[in-house]
């Protein structure tokens, strides 16, 4: 009904367009009603549409003409505005100023343009507006000018193989530029050609579509993967249902895959070896085939065992091959079994299609045998667990049977690592041994542990080594000593805070250490007592005012370790004057800290300074008379002094050594007269008796002395040269004893209150000396006591 509703309307535009040909509509849409007067309506004429068709080779047309019926004297003017006028798209349409007549200048297209809106108006000569405008209205009629095209190159789907006749495989779709409400845009579609991939394998029709819509589906039954993969449909598209213009597109149809096949062995036995003790190590592989399609779930393949009691075998899926690998995932033993027999089953990632054969699952058997290899000796533990007491005796056995051999070989076992030297291995047996006692205290013990390595060794030189790790059990090997052996205590009893704070250092740790037990003896427990304080102090406290003094108490300290150890210690106590604060003070500060006052520890301090003066001013006077020298008489270039107690160079006898300073032979000499400035050089001379001057016979007497050098050279460099100026004078000097005496250089008086070097104990002798006290001043002075042991 709808589509004849079209056809009508259609003719009748064309029927309007050819009488327009022949005579041009006049329209009044200004026309007034009454009589004589003007009368204005309240609204407008509605003028129809304008119906042009588009693409129309008649150009320019005229379209209509309109005229003002109002009664007016002068020439109207009819002007046109709007789009296709003025305004864009602009020149496709005018009008006769004069007569109304509206053309088209040029062909529509009405894919671009489908309608215009345009103004007229009548004015006077002067410009002045004689009606409202009219709005006119221009429809553009379509023709069949444009084909329809698919909206893409090639269409793709897929349907599943062995689809039913009617399912729904994808659509096409096509558009079409003309107006769609027209005949010119209804559109019908058809496949008018079918090919396979691979060609010819299917012939007959496989698929069809709905003309309208565009959605294709199958219309036979057959669809085969195995047999066609792809299908490729030409395609038609027309308008006008299928009696207009036309374009042809193609289809891409894609038969995909269902599990309809199960996997199967091929072959279905297998005989495989593998090497003993190899884990996670590829035995061999299993085939199988499937014809669904190569890497899908369909195809992709999952193993099992179906018979492994042991659970020394597992399978995997190579998924680049599908082959089944199987690997051993526990040791195989050759001495336990020489051969495991193995059954395989296979299925599919994905479930099988209820349109699959109904089958059995393919199995397969597979005989693996084992490789006998040299294996390594194991160990029964790793690390080996020992615990022993740390005092456990040397040769004590600690550990033994600490390794097999699989192959039944003969083993040599040792110590790799022992950093302490403790134990020690049976080479043969493995038996380990204390080979000596162990030490807590070690460096190499960390949180009771001590570790070591054993390495084990069969014949044919397979090693393998273990830790030992052995724990070590606290064990009470030490006494408890009491510290400090030695304090001081207020002398006031009656004081609460009294006493001496005492502890206990114990080597041994806990439990047989702390608490410590303080016990007096009961000969001392009179005057003093001792009171816990906590688990590992104690307070020494005298029980009675004691005088100040030192006192000796002896305490028994007692550990808490099974068995107990206890030992005695002396503690030297000092009882002394305390001050506020419980510490001991001097008397000095006691006397300070006394009633007597400021004032008398300042006479104290100004009469101790007096003393001192006194005492320097003495000692000041000592000094300057024993500086005073005698009175000294020129005579013959001599100096002669006017006692025999006068000071002067004295030689040493030094053929005599036994004899010290009073064994000397002083003899005196007269000094060299130099003036006050020069030192005095003394020259040689030979020892003769007392108080007779030696004469040289090399050289006449009584001829006066050289110079001698006179005050040192300030520059250590030049001691030599001043020697030997000293030397060569004393040569020369006529007035010195002969040449073979002894030189005098100092001067070292007449005697020593000291004794004599060699008279050193000389009134006892060493076996007289007891020297056993050198022991008893620590062991410092023992090598000393050995030296003068009598024995």
């Amino acid at each position: 009904m709808a589509r004849r509703m079209l056809i009508a309307c259609v003719l009748a535009a064309v029927i309007c367009q050819v009488g327009s040909a022949q005579r041009v509509r006049e329209i009044h849409p200004w026309r007034s009603q009454g009589k004589g007067a003007v009368v204005r309506v309240k609204r407008d004429w509605i003028i129809p549409p304008i119906r042009v068709l588009e693409n129309s080779k008649q150009v320019p047309e005229n379209l209509v003409q309109i005229k003002s019926d109002k009664i007016f004297t002068g020439e109207v003017i009819y002007k046109l505005e709007g789009p296709g006028v003025d305004q864009p798209p602009k020149n496709f349409f005018e009008i006769d100023d004069k007569s109304g007549v509206i053309r088209s200048k040029r062909p529509l297209d009405r894919e671009k343009y489908t309608s215009f809106s345009l103004k007229a108006f009548a004015l006077s000569s002067s410009g002045e507006r004689l009606e409202n405008p009219t709005t006119i209205e221009i429809v553009v009629l379509d023709q069949n000018d444009n084909r329809p095209a698919f909206t893409q190159k090639q269409f793709t789907g897929a349907v599943s193989e062995f689809s039913v006749p009617g399912t729904s495989v994808m659509s096409v779709s096509a558009t079409d530029a003309d107006d769609p409400l027209t005949e010119n845009a209804f559109l019908s579609y058809s496949i008018i050609g079918q090919e396979s991939i691979p060609a010819n394998a299917i012939t007959k029709t496989m698929f069809g579509i709905n003309n309208e819509t565009g959605t294709i589906y199958t219309r036979d039954v057959g669809l085969d993967r195995e047999v066609v993969k792809t299908f490729r449909l030409m395609l038609q598209v027309a308008d006008m249902g299928g009696m207009g213009l036309t374009s042809q597109g193609v289809a891409i149809i894609h038969v995909s895959d269902i599990n309809n096949h199960a996997p199967q062995f091929h072959p279905s036995s297998y005989a495989m070896t593998a090497v003993e003790n190899r884990i996670n190590a590829e035995i061999g592989r299993v085939n199988v085939t499937d014809a669904d399609d190569r890497g899908t779930g369909n195809w992709e393949a999952k193993y099992f065992i179906s018979n492994d009691p042991g659970k020394n075998f597992a399978v995997t899926t190579d998924s680049a091959t599908n082959q089944g690998i199987l690997m051993a995932v526990k040791p195989l033993d050759y001495e336990a079994q020489k051969e495991h027999i193995v059954f395989l089953t296979v299925e599919n990632v994905n479930p099988l299609s209820d349109k699959a054969p109904n089958l059995p699952a393919s199995g397969a058997m597979v005989v693996v045998t084992v490789v006998n290899e040299n294996e390594a000796p194991h160990f029964r533990e790793d690390p080996i667990r020992i615990v022993v007491p740390e005092s456990v005796a040397p040769g004590t056995l600690l550990k033994s049977n600490i390794a097999f051999d699989p192959d039944n070989s003969d083993l040599r076992y040792e110590i790799s690592r022992d950093p302490e030297r403790w134990l020690t291995i049976d080479r043969h047996t493995g038996d380990i041994s204390a080979k000596r006692t162990f030490n807590m205290r070690s460096q190499h013990v960390q949180n009771n542990i001590y570790v070591a390595t054993v390495k084990v060794t069969d014949a044919g030189g397979v090693s393998t080594t273990a830790s030992v790790a052995i724990t070590l059990k606290e064990t009470n090997d030490f006494p408890p000593t009491p510290f400090p052996l030695s304090g001081a205590v207020c002398r006031d009893a009656g004081r609460t805070a009294s006493g001496l704070l005492l502890t206990a250092v114990d080597h041994d740790l806990p439990p047989h250490a702390a608490p410590f037990v303080f016990e007096m003896l009961d000969d001392v427990s009179i005057n003093w007592t001792v009171i816990r304080v906590n688990d590992t102090h104690a307070k020494l406290q005298p029980l009675v005012h004691l005088e100040d003094g030192e006192y000796t108490v002896t305490l028994l300290v007692s550990d808490s370790g099974k068995p107990r150890f206890s030992s005695y210690a002396d503690i030297n106590v000092t009882v002394c004057l305390c001050d506020s604060h419980g510490d001991c003070k001097s008397e000095a500060g006691a006397v300070f800290a006394s009633s007597v006052g400021i004032s008398f520890i300042a006479l104290i301090i100004i009469m101790a300074a007096i003393g001192l003066l006194l005492l320097l001013l003495l000692l000041a006077v000592a000094l300057k008379s024993c500086g005073r020298r005698h009175r000294i008489k020129k005579g013959s270039g001599l100096l002669v002094a006017d006692s025999e107690d006068d000071i002067r160079d004295n030689v040493l006898n030094y053929d005599e050594q036994g004899g010290g300073e009073e064994d000397e032979n002083a003899f005196n000499i007269d000094l060299l007269w130099n003036p006050l400035d020069a030192p005095v050089t003394p020259a040689p001379y030979y020892p003769v008796a007392r108080g007779k001057q030696p004469v040289r016979r090399d050289a006449p007497h009584d001829l006066p002395s050289p110079a001698y050098p006179r005050r040192p050279p300030a520059d250590p460099a030049d001691i030599q040269d001043y020697i030997s100026e000293g030397l060569e004078a004393a040569d020369k000097d006529p007035n010195v004893p002969p040449y073979d005496t002894a030189l005098i250089y100092d001067y070292e008086g007449e005697g020593s209150l000291a004794g004599s070097l060699s008279s050193i104990a000389s009134a006892s002798s060493d076996e007289d000396q007891d020297y056993d006290y050198l022991n008893d001043w620590g062991p410092r002075f023992h090598k000393l006591a050995n030296m003068y042991d009598p024995r």
